[in-house]
């Protein structure tokens, strides 16, 4: 099947190839180091992906020998003072003289999406380039890749909302080794701790999610993936499994209504590939009813 562009972008290449959307960093000159346009262009990319009914899986690579090496330093010692900056470069200035984290910005994004995500770690992944896979749902790498949460040896502290996200995905314990000692390590230790889903030799990466994105794509109806997606993400935070019942309740009478669950039964005991006909764009239920993301203040 023929690859199209879904979009144009100057720090991404966004392409649609039966179902599955590549996504990516787009910068190999720079290790595909993140700066303020990336940032934008990130989040513009998932309200493409999710707005389209043809991108059924999302897999996030890096362009060259990096996976993304960072926030873009060219700014110096002030790369990360906002107030010593001429202008906000993503207009996120609150009320409050805060300036909101761009990575959060793209971490929230990722979070929200409609659609699964996959990680193809191909190298280097520091910073906001390792904190801004956490929200993604499955993570693969090459075995060159390498990983670091350098925050503490550049003077800041963590960001992307990985504070939320890292240890709910490794423990505490670890999170807090790599975040203190700002070390880089390999990827069999993120392998080892959780990190990772699987290692890969680096020609053999973007097969590997690709297979895993097939598995989705050809067997899943794209409503059900979308709302467990969001079950088990906003799941994590949930203070009492009474949360999850009710939200359980609601997903499994609309789904059981719907033509997926009828087309899903009844290829199952014809014994051919379904053909689901829910749309993502359509058809998604409202399993949260009144509920409001939290504000920024």
């Amino acid at each position: 099947m023929a690859t199209k562009s879904l979009a144009e972008f100057e720090t991404l290449k966004l392409e649609l190839e039966d179902g599955i959307a590549l996504l990516t960093l787009n910068r190999p000159e720079k290790l595909n180091a993140f700066n303020p346009l990336m940032n934008r262009e990130l989040i513009a990319a998932f309200d493409v992906t999710d707005a389209d009914d043809d991108v059924r899986a999302v897999i996030v690579t890096g362009a060259g020998r990096g996976f993304c090496a960072g926030a873009d330093l060219a700014g110096g010692g002030s790369t990360f003072d906002y107030d010593r900056r001429d202008v906000d470069p993503l207009g996120q200035r609150t009320e409050s003289g805060v300036y909101r984290d761009g990575g959060g910005l793209v971490s929230l994004r990722i979070y929200d999406s409609l659609k699964p995500v996959i990680a193809a770690v191909n190298g280097a992944a520091v910073g906001v380039g390792v904190t801004m896979q956490l929200p993604m749902d499955i993570r693969l790498a090459s075995t060159e890749a390498r990983f670091g949460f350098v925050f503490a040896r550049r003077g800041i502290t963590p960001e992307a909302c990985s504070s939320w996200f890292l240890p709910r995905l490794v423990g505490m314990q670890t999170a807090l080794e790599w975040c203190y000692s700002g070390r880089v390590f390999n990827a069999q230790e993120a392998l080892d701790r959780g990190l990772v889903r699987s290692l890969h030799a680096p020609e053999d990466l973007l097969p590997a999610a690709r297979a895993l994105a097939r598995e989705i794509v050809d067997n899943a109806a794209p409503v059900s993936v979308a709302l467990t997606r969001q079950l088990m993400w906003r799941m994590a935070g949930a203070d009492h499994p009474m949360a999850a019942h009710r939200a359980d309740s609601r997903g499994i009478q609309a789904r059981g209504a719907s033509a997926d669950s009828k087309e899903g039964v009844e290829s199952f005991l014809q014994k051919r590939p379904p053909a689901f006909p829910d749309k993502v764009s359509t058809g998604l239920p409202d399993i949260w009813p009144g509920r409001k993301p939290p504000e920024f203040s």
